[in-house]
């Protein structure tokens, strides 16, 4: 594909030490049915050889193979790096241990064009639904097969659970990066997606597009909460109760838990209550966060008893 010519999609894969799984990632993108697309992997600073693994491919392969290597900053600071340095119009994250349905490039094109040129401005972008490796559909159903709502509606007022995929628009992904903090391995994805989500329609469809292969969890994407994870996490529920409370009476236990653990990941990223209070913008947020404050601290010694920091 010339340089003249950028594709539709950026197909982005962030991956640390996944040499082992990145296989079916290619194998995947090489049978897709629409052909319009770059891979673009960023490496967040693996050991196991994927550089010189993704050199033969990239050598040999009918699509296009972009790599780029990164120190180990954790995925977010990957993905911030995936977007600038995307080609594609649409950016289509795709984990480094998962895969999707040969069609799924195609149907996502198609939806995608589907919306009227002139409205597209106000969509970010589409998505689907996941399976497992073993053919069944994760997570429950849409309401309708075919949505075209915020994410935060889907969310907070039709209640859909487990997991969706598709893209977003790369401009919005640049316009809105992940937040870097010192010292900080992880940053939920949700610090990008729903500043997007208050001012942009997603158009949810209710057809498998990936494959989830389940007990194989993103090992950019560690669970638990250790000292490098608290401040992103703090952020998280942090931008909960600024950003979403508008959905509160719809959907009031997300918030109540958001209460609880910006107090619990406040403090063991080591700040103050004033300081804590200084980071909520209302008063509805700061009265759900005194609600949390006596679990959120009971829950911050655990974590340091357990994890240290």
């Amino acid at each position: 594909m010339a340089d003249s010519q950028p594709p539709l999609f950026t197909v982005f894969t962030p991956a640390y030490n996944r040499a082992h799984t990145l296989g079916r990632v290619r194998d995947s993108l090489a049978a897709q049915t629409f052909t319009d697309f770059e891979w673009l992997i960023v490496d967040d600073g693996s050991r196991d050889g994927t550089a010189e693994l993704v050199e033969g491919w990239r050598r040999d392969s009918a699509f296009p193979i972009r790599y780029q290597y990164q120190e180990n900053q954790g995925k977010h600071v990957a993905v911030n790096r995936g977007a600038a340095l995307a080609r594609g119009e649409l950016f289509l994250t795709l984990d480094s241990d998962d895969a999707c349905l040969p069609q799924a490039l195609e149907r996502l094109a198609w939806h995608w064009r589907q919306i009227p040129e002139a409205d597209r401005p106000r969509f970010a972008g589409v998505a689907g639904r996941c399976q497992d490796q073993r053919g069944r559909l994760v997570g429950s159903p849409l309401p309708r097969p075919i949505m075209e709502v915020s994410a935060l509606e889907l969310r907070h007022r039709w209640r859909v659970k487990g997991e969706l995929w598709g893209f977003t628009r790369t401009d919005l992904v640049r316009a809105h990066p992940a937040p870097e903090p010192p010292k900080a391995r992880f940053v939920p994805e949700d610090l990008i997606w729903t500043p997007i989500a208050l001012t942009h329609l997603t158009r949810f469809v209710d057809e498998p597009l990936r494959v989830y292969h389940q007990g194989q969890a993103d090992s950019l994407t560690a669970s638990g909460a250790p000292a490098g994870h608290r401040r992103g996490l703090m952020l998280w529920h942090r931008q909960t109760l600024n950003l979403e409370l508008a959905w509160f009476w719809r959907d009031p236990l997300p918030f109540l838990r958001a209460g609880v653990n910006y107090a619990r990941f406040a403090a063991g990223a080591g700040l103050g209550l004033a300081e804590q209070a200084r980071g909520l913008t209302s008063l509805p947020a700061r009265l759900l966060w005194l609600l949390g404050l006596p679990a959120g601290r009971w829950l911050a010694a655990r974590d340091r008893r357990r994890w240290g920091g």
